[in-house]
């Protein structure tokens, strides 16, 4: 039996990559061997990569205890590739989704923006409002995936201290994971019962992992 799989992974490279300001790049190297090593060096947020509870919130699960079961399964696609540079997403922009919502369901929020990866336009991308990470985690939705950096405005330095409480925190803080910079999600859109995998690197206590995110038709 063949089926398609669609790849939702951006590469880790030493070029041409988006990363967080402050956070680690990605590099490699060879090491001096009989045999092809290679020594990588990387952040748990760097590329395609899954937010665990811990990394927002005190004592929340690490990315290794983890259910896994959470992580597979149906997928929902938010398609919002309408929307313009840190322009909000609304519970309206969702709302047609509803119907299809609830405990196990993964809920891919297609923006179109992986196609400014590299670039400094991937830094401006679309925005969930706060009030939509209520919702859907009020639905039993507990994984959410994005093809931006991640589910909040980007914001650094002095602008990054805000009043009021983020998506990141909505989401992380009921229990939830997060999947960042996905590529390929408008591809999952013309399926009729698309299935995710977004099964991460297992890392002992930490709060973030790489993920080689995948769909297919079920």
């Amino acid at each position: 039996m063949s089926f398609r799989i669609i790849d939702l992974s951006q590469t880790l490279s030493t070029t041409g990559m988006s990363t967080w300001p402050g956070h680690p790049s990605f590099s490699s190297y060879k090491l001096q061997d009989k045999r092809n090593v290679t020594a990588l060096s990387f952040g748990s947020h760097t590329g395609t990569h899954l937010d665990a509870p811990s990394h927002f919130i005190a004592n929340g699960l690490a990315i290794d205890e983890l259910d896994l079961k959470q992580l597979f399964g149906r997928a929902v696609v938010v398609d919002v590739r309408g929307k313009g540079p840190r322009e909000r997403i609304a519970w309206e922009d969702v709302r047609e989704c509803e119907a299809k919502l609830g405990e196990g369901v993964i809920v891919l929020i297609c923006t179109g923006w992986s196609r400014f990866w590299g670039t400094d336009a991937y830094r401006d991308h679309p925005f969930l409002d706060v009030e939509v990470a209520r919702k859907l985690v009020e639905r039993g939705v507990r994984v959410i995936g994005v093809d931006t950096l991640g589910p909040d405005e980007m914001r650094v330095g002095d602008a990054e201290v805000e009043e009021g409480v983020t998506a990141h925190e909505v989401i992380l803080g009921a229990g939830g994971m997060i999947a960042e910079n996905l590529r390929g999600v408008e591809e999952v859109i013309g399926l009729e019962r698309p299935v995710v995998s977004l099964l991460p690197v297992k890392i002992g206590g930490c709060d973030g992992a790489p993920i080689r995110a995948i769909a297919f038709e079920a």
